[in-house]
């Protein structure tokens, strides 16, 4: 107790996340699988029609912060053009001397409430809970999204 008879505050869990794992025969199949694992958040993606495609190129200081990229590299696509994604593929995940290069593309369309169910915004991809590894024969990542 405080002072003044009472705790001055105290730390609560929260519902303000959700934790996405994603899984793949192969580290690209794992990232692919993870950008569509965050737009599930958003809405249904079997609902989503492959009408345009986005290629990505990103660069990471190392392999979480590639992943990191990758995803938040769509979640812009979102927010700036109205885009959800149903359908990811990854070309190469390659390291450099930097760090780590991810190529590949997401397809999908805007989103029209008439067609697409609205389910949580993401706001952002957090480090929180990040992992890569191989886990029984498949690659497994993991991340939590902010919503």
């Amino acid at each position: 107790m405080g002072e003044a008879g009472f705790k001055p505050f105290e730390l609560c869990e929260h519902t303000a996340d959700v934790l996405v794992r994603a899984y793949g025969r192969s580290l690209e199949e794992a990232f692919a699988n993870a950008a569509r694992g965050v737009f599930e958040v958003i809405t249904d993606t079997s609902r989503v029609e492959p009408r345009v495609c986005k290629r990505v190129r990103v660069e990471g200081t190392d392999l979480e912060n590639a992943l990191y990229r990758w995803v938040e590299e769509f979640l812009f696509y979102f927010d700036a053009e109205g885009l959800v994604f149903s359908r990811f593929r990854v070309d190469r995940i390659e390291k450099t001397d930097g760090g780590y290069v991810v190529e590949g593309e997401g397809c999908g369309e805007v989103f029209d409430p008439e067609r697409h169910e609205y389910r949580t915004i993401v706001k952002a991809v957090t480090y929180a809970q990040m992992c890569i590894r191989r886990l029984d024969g498949l690659w497994m990542v993991q991340f939590v999204v902010d919503i």
